[in-house]
């Protein structure tokens, strides 16, 4: 099934294409079975399994049978042929919420409609146990009678996700979106970041721009953190007071969701039955077919072969945060941590993965340390004797690919001695790092 005017598997006819990213294409398509019209999802596997991808597809298609509600975009079932996957999703005629903002601001009732309907969706998503993460008006999108459907789950997190602090740790998500505890690498609540996400999106229907820019990234993350912010002259004296809850950049004093859905802004227009937003859904299992003799689930979808599990070249994506700290000028830890708590360094290569990789291990063994590997690119170095402090150090290696020239690389001490680890760091491990080092964090790249 390579060209789109083709059947794909006896079920489904593909029509024009409606968009593309880097991992995927997206057609309209039509049941051949009752003529409903769908969008078709075409994932090419080989490129999603080359970046390390593949977990978050599974990932996304369980969080998808997780979350069925009349907000959410619905997945309709899974296939899969030796070289593709493919997502039978449902058909948002009405495009991105995002083209009518384009336009210019929407009327306060519209903006309120949308804005209930994406709370009760996040809502119905948090009682599952499901984080979106990457909540914005192009991943907001309207059916034919223009409800709202939120969509794009790729970078959703389940509650098992949680570390043992309880929170999240991976700093993902579209900058302007998102929640000022995210940026700063400490961990956040899912939900809580959800939540500031919705409020900018409510800022940006109402407004027609964004509550936080500035063509000084530096500048914007810095208004982020302290909320610095202003309303328009229209908006409402109630709204003003319900948005400065929603950005409050305390986590832990920010609205809950079931304090907006009391506010008295948000519940106007609400009708009498739609009093409870909570919208009791079984869940349900979304079907995977496969050409005949082509691949099974398993194989396609369901899980990765052995051989892919244990390599470790396949690195985690990168996302503009960690490309922005980068940058000399442009490491914004220093806004949340101070010099003397950071113990992690990076360093850009031009090398593979798999070169990193093996000269990582090649390392290690000259320093007589333990090379455990990990999932998504992430490595541990253990030393077999303790430390001054009676604890064994270990060093966590992980690769994020920023291309598919440029990989960063990230070494951070998880247990062990702190002054061990420096001088380790400085007199073995740069030293012998440096054939396939580009840059380290805040030096000057070569020219």
């Amino acid at each position: 099934m390579e060209n789109k005017s083709k059947i794909l598997m006896d079920r489904y006819e593909f029509g024009r294409l409606l968009g593309q990213g880097t991992f995927a294409k997206v057609y309209y398509g039509r049941s051949l079975e009752t003529g409903q019209s769908v969008a078709i999802k075409e994932i090419h596997k080989e490129k999603i399994l080359k970046v390390g991808l593949m977990d978050q597809t599974k990932r996304e298609i369980s969080v998808m049978g997780l979350v069925k509600h009349p907000n959410i975009l619905q997945l309709y079932e899974v296939m899969a042929t030796k070289t593709k996957i493919y997502f039978i999703l449902e058909y948002a005629k009405g495009g991105e919420l995002f083209n009518k903002i384009a336009k210019g601001k929407l009327k306060e009732g519209v903006a309120r409609k949308y804005f209930q309907q994406l709370i009760t969706a996040v809502d119905f998503c948090h009682s599952r146990g499901v984080y979106h993460r990457d909540l914005k008006p192009e991943n907001l999108l309207l059916d034919e009678n223009k409800n709202l459907k939120v969509s794009d789950f790729g970078l959703s997190a389940l509650s098992d996700s949680k570390r043992q602090d309880g929170l999240l740790h991976t700093t993902c998500g579209t900058p302007a979106y998102v929640a000022p505890e995210v940026i700063s690498r400490k961990g956040y609540d899912g939900a809580k970041a959800d939540i500031w996400s919705c409020g900018v999106i409510l800022f940006v229907l109402l407004a027609g721009y964004l509550p936080f820019h500035d063509s000084n990234l530096m500048e914007m993350y810095r208004k982020i953190s302290k909320a610095d912010y202003k309303c328009p002259s229209w908006f409402p004296p109630e709204l003003r007071k319900l948005l400065s809850r929603i950005l409050d950049p305390n986590p832990y004093t920010r609205i809950s969701i079931a304090k907006i859905m009391e506010n008295p802004w948000f519940k106007k227009g609400l009708d009498s039955g739609r009093g409870n937003t909570s919208v009791l859904v079984e869940r349900e299992m979304i079907p995977l077919h496969t050409d005949d003799n082509i691949c099974s689930p398993t194989e396609c979808c369901s899980s990765v072969s052995s051989e892919t599990k244990l390599e470790v070249t396949k690195p985690n994506n990168f996302n503009a945060f960690d490309l922005i700290s980068l940058s000399t000028g442009f490491d914004l830890s220093g806004l949340f941590v101070s010099n003397d708590e950071k113990e992690d360094v990076q360093f850009i290569s031009k090398n593979s993965a798999a070169s990193i990789i093996a000269k990582l291990e090649e390392t290690a063994r000259c320093l007589r340390l333990k090379v455990m590997k990990k999932e998504g690119g992430l490595m541990r170095l253990e030393a077999e004797s303790e430390c001054r402090n009676g604890t064994a150090m270990t060093i966590d290696v992980e690769i994020f690919e920023i291309t598919s020239s440029f990989h960063l690389v990230e070494v951070r001490k998880s247990s062990g001695d702190t002054i061990d680890y420096l001088v380790m760091l400085k007199q073995c491990l740069k030293p012998a790092l440096a054939d396939i080092v580009w840059a380290w964090q805040g030096e000057k790249q070569p020219i």
